[in-house]
């Protein structure tokens, strides 16, 4: 297997949303913020190739669906559709992919499963070929949203991916599509279900983090995002998860983080966690 980070639409989002309860002067340590507050975020998928046999993406990024108007609210930074951009650069079409695993449906880590923004055509999927793995409870989540979380949702997505006929919602630890190679860990604390994938095996894989840790600041135990439904049940998540990670030797791939694609993760004596040796990009790495 061969793994390569794949860059989606940036964007740019008020800092202290992205942050919680974290005050600025803790936060702007670690990211730098413009004149309306706003921080520079990645929106970035993982590729893993053969896959026995297969082309995996996780997560689909945010994409170029938006009309105009929202593309400025959400602060979505460029107007075409940067993922498919960025699979050309590794060789691929998003026709060439088997199966994308979503691991929630908010619309950063969905909305590139949909063709680019046009005026009166109605949204349309890409990846005519894949499979699209998603957890359940993640799925329900999205099919009746609370108030608090709706607009983080596309209305238009779900019945899309029925009506392809290539939905499989995942319960359990692995998926029947891709088996073994993959395994599936959830957390709650974000949104109920969040699916977290580990690719690589148990010593020396990755795991694609998607919003329980979407870059380096938020290895740090106490800080979570304004977006978490629960944030003290994310901070259990996180810890649990973090332990786990480092006794089987798993990087963390970031889909949020700038300027880092993935990191180990270390513990010091005081229980403190840190990410050391990122990188800023991965390019067909041998797993």
């Amino acid at each position: 297997m061969q793994v390569w980070s794949i860059e989606g639409n940036a964007q740019r989002l008020d800092g202290g949303a992205m942050f919680g309860n974290a005050p600025k002067a803790v936060w702007q340590r670690w990211v730098a913020a413009d004149a309306d507050n706003r921080i520079e975020l990645a929106c970035r998928a993982m590729l893993v190739t053969d896959l026995d046999g297969r082309n995996v993406l996780f997560d689909a990024g945010i994409g170029a669906f938006f009309a105009p108007h929202l593309r400025e609210r959400y602060g979505v930074v460029e107007e075409r559709h940067v993922l498919l951009d960025s699979l050309r650069r590794v060789g691929l079409g998003h026709d060439d992919i088997d199966a994308v695993v979503i691991s929630h449906l908010h619309f950063d880590h969905a909305g590139g499963l949909l063709a680019a923004w046009q005026a009166d055509v109605p949204p349309s999927l890409l990846f005519p070929r894949a499979r699209f793995i998603i957890g359940d409870e993640a799925w329900r989540r999205a099919q009746q949203p609370h108030p608090r979380d709706r607009a983080s949702f596309i209305a238009e997505l779900q019945p899309l991916l029925e009506a392809s006929g290539r939905l499989e919602l995942v319960s359990g630890e692995c998926s029947a599509t891709l088996g073994p190679h993959v395994r599936l860990h959830r957390s709650s604390g974000h949104t109920p279900g969040l699916m977290l994938a580990e690719v690589g095996g148990d010593h020396g894989g990755i795991v694609f983090c998607a919003d329980l840790i979407p870059g380096r600041p938020w290895v740090h135990l106490p800080i979570t995002m304004g977006y978490d439904r629960y944030p003290e049940r994310l901070i259990d998540e996180k810890h649990a998860f973090l332990d786990q990670m480092i006794a089987r030797g798993t990087r963390l791939f970031f889909t949020h983080d700038a300027h880092c694609a993935a990191a180990r993760v270390v513990r010091d004596d005081s229980g403190r966690y840190a990410a050391v040796g990122g990188q800023d990009a991965l390019v067909g790495e041998v797993l």
